[in-house]
């Protein structure tokens, strides 16, 4: 089955189905800002082996797709709610990953599923920032991205300021390792997700 599945995802003819969101991850109810994640699915533990192996196949996974895989790496990181947002009109959000009691935290991700050399720009960024200011009930911002970052972005005056605490970027290099340990944590002593249905 594993085998399939990955024949599945990273098949590059248009013309051949596709693994779902839902196949990669379990929904619960519909809020406004999309629907609530769940957990994770097997298909998430099996797109991870295979970016792991071989990291050039996170260039065949649909951006869509990607948006799932960072939801659900949220949901396996401990968040208490996880909301993936609509494919259009998520003003600017493609995850909110919400952490309840002492120390709460409210992240918006935007993922950005770019293939090397398509790096995010500062603009996309500083729109980030934006979303960050008009929304008022978010802690901090994430850029992920499966690529990179313009040359000194960190240095630019109006991004500078805000990394780290309000604003944080995830690029590849950081990115691959976070699921990888993520994907690790969630295995049982017997081999078997456990954060799986």
């Amino acid at each position: 089955m594993l085998l399939a599945l990955s024949s599945l995802l990273f098949d590059p003819q248009p013309s051949t189905p596709t693994v779902t969101l839902k196949a990669v991850l379990t929904f619960g109810s519909s809020s406004e800002d999309g629907r609530l994640v769940e957990a994770v699915a097997l298909p998430w533990f099996e797109i991870l082996r295979v970016i792991q192996r071989d990291p050039d196949a996170a260039y065949q996974v649909d951006p869509r797709q990607w948006e799932g895989i960072i939801a659900g790496a949220y949901k396996s990181a401990g968040f208490d709610e996880v909301i993936l947002t609509p494919r259009s009109g998520d003003r600017g959000r493609d995850v909110i990953a919400t952490r309840f009691g002492v120390g709460s935290i409210r992240i918006f991700d935007q993922v950005k599923a770019y293939t090397p050399g398509h790096v995010v720009t500062a603009d996309e960024v500083r729109a980030m920032l934006g979303v960050i200011t008009g929304a008022g009930n978010v802690s901090k911002v994430v850029v992920t991205t499966t690529s990179s970052f313009v040359p000194r972005l960190k240095d630019a005056p109006y991004i500078a300021p805000y990394l780290a605490v309000r604003l944080e970027l995830r690029a590849r290099e950081v990115l691959f390792p976070w699921l990888k340990e993520l994907a690790a944590s969630d295995i049982a002593e017997d081999g078997a997700p456990s954060g799986a249905p």
